[in-house]
């Protein structure tokens, strides 16, 4: 198992990269990194992410938990490709953030709606 700890530059967010029966070398970490930044884009509230990158029977298997301010997300996506398989992580994580993010902005505008 191969891990790698470190925070990003932009947000000071921590990004933890653990690769099972599979390196992970800084060509793919860099590829994580810059394909995470879009959640960090469209939600401010991200704590941290855990991403892990597998392979098992030939299958590459990408998956990861954004830990964000009351909630947990997590998604996988299996593939042939590994960075395939990173693609469709993240469109799967932006997809849940964005959905988050819009019920959380419901909830509040509801709640101010009752106070008024």
């Amino acid at each position: 198992m191969y891990r790698t700890d470190f925070f990003t530059k932009e947000n000071d967010m921590q990004i933890n990269i653990t690769g099972h029966h599979v390196e992970v070398t800084s060509a793919l970490r860099a590829y994580v990194t810059e394909k995470m930044q879009r959640i960090f884009r469209h939600f401010d509230h991200v704590i941290s992410i855990n991403v892990i990158l597998k392979v098992e029977n030939h299958q590459q298997q990408a998956e990861a938990t954004v830990n964000t301010a009351g909630k947990a997300l997590f998604a996988q996506e299996i593939d042939s490709d590994m960075y395939a398989a990173i693609d469709g992580l993240v469109d799967k994580l932006d997809k849940q953030v964005r959905r988050y993010k819009d019920r959380m902005r419901s909830r509040h505008s509801r709640r101010a709606a009752s106070n008024a």
